[in-house]
């Protein structure tokens, strides 16, 4: 994992490689990691996410945002996920919905979240 600077903020940037993100203790590994190393952002590999997190039902996705929200943390899921949401109207909508707002992004690369950072105007810290 290392920091970088994208769109004005400092994201902590996780490899695909790792463990997988499969509910609130690894969410609370990241966010700690994060905080340590003065991120506003995390940005996750969708390979880092496991299929319970994009079968809403589990309640993975909701546990995991639920500790990104409670500590102000921004998290972009990073990749395609479009075949997912192809399967899934539920998945569809919570993707769309939360790109609408400030706490959870799907992106397809690192790029594309420096630029919606950019455009948000998030800046560090926030």
């Amino acid at each position: 994992m290392e920091v970088q600077e994208l769109g004005g903020a400092r994201v902590l940037v996780a490899g695909a490689a790792g463990e997988p993100v499969a509910g609130e203790r690894e969410a609370l590994d990241l966010l700690g990691d994060a905080y340590y190393r003065e991120a506003s952002w995390v940005a996750l590999p969708v390979e880092r996410l496991g299929a319970e997190f994009f079968r809403l039902r589990s309640g993975v996705a909701g546990a995991v945002v639920q500790k990104f929200a409670q500590y102000r943390m921004g998290l972009a899921v990073v990749g395609d996920v479009s075949a997912r949401v192809a399967e899934s109207d539920a998945l569809r909508d919570f993707v769309r919905e939360s790109n609408r707002g400030l706490q959870l992004w799907f992106v397809e690369d690192l790029p594309g979240l420096a630029g919606r950072l950019a455009d948000r105007g998030v800046i560090r810290g926030s």
